[in-house]
């Protein structure tokens, strides 16, 4: 293998593995937010039952964890990006992306989320440590 091709491998698995880190990071600090009981008031302004509150918190939170350490990383993307799909089309109404109540964070998650759907947790991973989880389900 030649030089540059050394280096590049190593930049793609570095470049999946800043992606995920990034990804994952963002859920885990806004599920972890979500714990917090002023999050129950506001779901209760939603329109929403307040028992949703470690539903939503757990729904980002754990996936956020796999995804940084490339365990079910597909799965756990998915689980992401249905939850994206409710927040830009339940809580943005899909109306406005930019601006101070603008959606294009949950739309820049999304297509985070999309993007480890299609590229797999990468070789950086525990799931590439350990082979013997089958192909599908990294």
């Amino acid at each position: 293998m030649a030089g540059a091709e050394i280096r590049q491998s190593i930049l793609h698995d570095i470049s999946h593995f800043g992606l995920r880190l990034t990804i994952g990071t963002i859920f885990v600090v806004v599920g972890s937010i979500k714990f917090d009981p002023g999050f129950a008031s506001y779901l209760v302004q939603m329109g929403l039952p307040v028992q949703m509150q470690y539903l939503f918190a757990l729904e980002e939170f754990v996936p956020g964890i796999f995804i940084i350490s490339g365990v079910l990383t597909r799965i756990s993307a998915s689980v992401l990006s249905l939850v994206m799909l409710g927040v830009i089309f339940y809580i943005y109404k899909a109306s406005q992306f930019i601006g101070p109540n603008g959606a294009e964070l949950p739309v820049i998650l999304l297509a985070g989320s999309l993007v480890i759907i299609t590229i797999g947790p990468g070789r950086i991973s525990i799931s590439h440590l350990v082979k013997k989880i089958p192909r599908f389900l990294q």
